[in-house]
């Protein structure tokens, strides 16, 4: 039998460990689409794009003014206030999406704005905008309309919260804005407020609730319907009341997990004597009046696994 010289199998080793290394990755992502810009205020912009696919791999996106880097934001954000600009000034804002390799896409299509002028000594906010109406376009998509808000000066904008986080922004001649990348079967609350060229803002419109659709293939929502939160006082204890409409999920629902701004607070259970309609559960709070809490809660379905969160409400301590 003919032997291979050690010298050739140690050359065809390093070759087989060579072709079978991982090669590293210069794939840049596709530069981000859907970029748009708009005036906030008389001294600010709010600058928002379309989320990048999965696949991409995006970690991070970068923000540029006029080729200068000025905000640096997570693959899960797409809309950034950039602060600190001139009034009655032209700005022209791009996007690039990064990858974890440090590749980055090219840089969108450019977006332009002009801040308006601004107003001194306006101190005065406009008024709520009012009569907020939603609707459901299929499963991840809502269209928001509401009443225009009034200002001594002018509105600038309008920004659009789901529960306490503002996400999107339209112009101040605008009273409706389109909404994607929603959920599906998920209850959102939305609300809006105005701003005018001096950053003054106005309370919250009142708020509107939406449920989107089911994805193809999903069952039905399992959020708590009907859901209210009261502040009040009893026997000298102040408190908040919440009450809420069980959801079907082909089980007793005998556990619920409650939310107060944002994070998990208590488990509300219940024993044999589940309520199987109505539901109702008060909570004593310890805080000075005035002080707002932002409240939802969500159901433990049969399986074992938490279903879709309630409406979220606002409530102020008394």
């Amino acid at each position: 039998m003919r032997r291979i010289p050690t010298t050739a199998v140690a050359a065809l080793g390093l070759l087989l460990a060579a072709c079978s290394a991982k090669q590293p990755d210069t794939q840049s992502p596709p530069a981000p689409g859907g970029v748009t810009a708009q005036a906030s205020s008389a001294t600010s912009a709010h600058v928002m794009w379309g989320q990048a696919a999965e696949s991409d791999g995006v970690t991070r996106y970068d923000v540029y003014r006029a080729g200068i880097r000025v905000k640096t934001v997570g693959a899960t954000t797409t809309m950034v206030d950039i602060g600190g600009l001139k009034a009655s000034t032209a700005y022209t804002f791009t996007v690039r999406a990064l990858d974890a390799a440090g590749n980055a896409s090219p840089p969108s299509s450019p977006v332009p704005v002009t801040l308006p002028a601004q107003v001194p000594d306006d101190h005065k906010a406009p008024t709520a905008p009012g009569s907020l109406r939603v609707r459901a376009d299929g499963a991840r998509a809502a269209t928001l309309e509401w009443g225009a808000a009034r200002d001594n000066v002018r509105v600038t904008s309008y920004d659009i919260y789901q529960g306490q986080s503002k996400i999107h922004t339209v112009g101040g001649n605008a009273t409706a804005a389109h909404l994607t990348g929603l959920r599906p079967a998920t209850v959102y609350t939305f609300t809006v407020r105005a701003r005018d060229g001096a950053d003054n803002a106005s309370p919250p419109s009142p708020s509107a609730d939406l449920t989107t659709g089911p994805a193809a293939g999903q069952g039905p929502s399992t959020e708590p319907t009907a859901f209210t939160a009261t502040a009040r006082t009893k026997d000298g204890e102040r408190g908040v009341e919440l009450a809420w409409t069980v959801p079907r999920t082909g089980g007793e629902v005998k556990e619920y997990q409650m939310y107060l701004d944002g994070r998990l607070t208590t488990t509300i259970a219940w024993g044999a004597d589940a309520p199987q309609s109505r539901a109702a559960y008060r909570f004593v709070v310890q805080d000075k009046p005035g002080t707002r809490y932002a409240v939802k809660i969500r159901a433990q379905l049969p399986d074992g696994d938490w279903g879709t969160f309630s409406a979220e409400r606002t409530v102020v301590v008394r």
